[in-house]
This record gives structure tokens, C-alpha cells and sequence, in this order.
């Protein structure tokens, strides 16, 4: 599995390995191409995903995950922050991103 120093680094590596979605995350979906998709949580998988720290400012905290759709025969990126700033979903959508 390939190592990233940071989130930019990840962000074009993903984007190099055909990952050129930019997900949003919402309550019980994903969304892409201003919200022309919405993907549940049944609908994509997590492939892989990259945490990124800030021991210094715990407000600095992401997450970036790598995501496929193949109903929509979509791959993308979804980033977002972890811990205590996280966002608020549904039980079924947290499932479908926690870290394995």
C-alpha cells in the first residue's frame, strides 16, 4: 500500500489511479458532479483510505477516502475530518466507511 506525507500528496496520487470523483459526504449518501448522483451506502466501496494528523492543531485531522461505485461506474475521492469534527450520518453510511 502506497504512503502519503500528506493530503495533497494523496489527493494526486488517488487522482493518477483513476480516483478523479470528489465525493460529498451527506447524512445517508455520497454525492458527486453537483449532485447530479447520490450514492447509498449499498451502492460503492471503500478501497482504500489514507488518516492524516496534525499533533499540533487537533482541529487539522482528514481522512481520505478512495471509493468505487460500480453501479455508476464511478471512482472518486471523499475527504473528510475525523474525531470530534467529523461529520453526522447515518449508522449505515458510517458502517460502509469505518476503518477496517
Amino acid at each position: 500500500m502506497e504512503n502519503y506525507n500528506n493530503l495533497i500528496e494523496a489527493i494526486n496520487g488517488l487522482k493518477k489511479q483513476g480516483y478523479t470523483e470528489d465525493f460529498n459526504l451527506h447524512q445517508n449518501c455520497i454525492t458527486c458532479r453537483d449532485g447530479h448522483y447520490k450514492i447509498f451506502h449499498n451502492e460503492f466501496v471503500v478501497d482504500k483510505y489514507f488518516r492524516f494528523e496534525n499533533d499540533t492543531d487537533p482541529s487539522d485531522q482528514s481522512i481520505i477516502y478512495a471509493i468505487t461505485s460500480e453501479k455508476y461506474n464511478l471512482k472518486g475521492i471523499l475527504i473528510n475530518a475525523y474525531g470530534i469534527y467529523s461529520d453526522d450520518i447515518t449508522n449505515e453510511m458510517l458502517d460502509t466507511l469505518k476503518i477496517k
